[in-house]
């Protein structure tokens, strides 16, 4: 029972860890968007500096997972739940690298201040968010359902990415003005980050519900094909 005990505690300790770089994610990506609004190179060197602390937390915490594993000798279903969790970590880092890709702009749009920033953009983040938050209490109260039901918010942020890649693509053809064209573009990579980065929130779903049930399927299956990637 003590070994049992000792072994439910370092599980009670992942968890905290990944609830922790959750919130690195969530800072990064807020932070990247505040860049970009004020086209300010120092916030978006300051997500630079963020992603690496997203990184290390990742690797930190995979090392803990291979303890477990290799220490522990889990039943079935902790091992289940550390695989999980060693899953949620790589895409909890790839949605940091989806902020840096914001980041990544800044310098190239500080050449066309003129550019308008799409509202929208705002909005996916801001669902991007909160869907981020939400599955990371879906996780940390093992609440399959309500993975489900925050998996088919990322509608919405396809939606708003849609409605982004239509206005651009209209304002890439009409356009004569290269600066122009080519400031707008930077938006499209924008819009394209954050809906990965809700892409990858709906995997993070299949992992909490997988981790519960021990069944894996897709969570959004729809029968809209989304926009070409850029």
């Amino acid at each position: 029972m003590l070994i049992r005990g000792r072994f439910a505690h370092e599980l009670d300790t992942l968890r905290s860890n990944i609830l922790e770089m959750s919130k690195l994610v969530d800072a990064e990506l807020a932070l990247a968007m505040e860049a970009l609004q004020t086209l300010d190179e120092d916030k978006a060197a300051a997500v630079f500096e963020l992603d690496e602390r997203v990184n290390a937390a990742r690797f930190a915490i995979e090392e803990e997972c291979i303890v477990l594993i290799g220490t522990q000798q889990p039943m079935a279903s902790d091992l289940r739940n550390i695989v999980t969790t060693m899953n949620i970590i790589v895409d909890l880092e790839r949605m940091g690298d989806q902020a840096k890709g914001i980041a990544k702009v800044i310098p190239h749009m500080q050449q066309y201040r003129q550019v308008h920033v799409p509202d929208e953009l705002g909005e996916m983040a801001a669902y991007g968010r909160r869907m981020l938050s939400e599955v990371m209490m879906a996780f940390e109260q093992h609440n399959a359902q309500l993975a489900k039901s925050i998996a088919r918010q990322d509608d919405e942020i396809d939606a708003l990415y849609a409605r982004v890649f239509k206005n651009i693509m209209t304002c890439l053809a009409e356009s004569n003005d290269v600066n122009q064209v080519e400031a707008t573009y930077e938006t499209l990579r924008v819009a394209r980050e954050l809906e990965r980065f809700g892409d990858l929130i709906t995997n993070i779903c299949e992992r909490v519900i997988y981790g519960m049930t021990g069944a894996m399927h897709e969570t959004n299956l729809d029968g809209a094909m989304k926009p070409a990637q850029a």
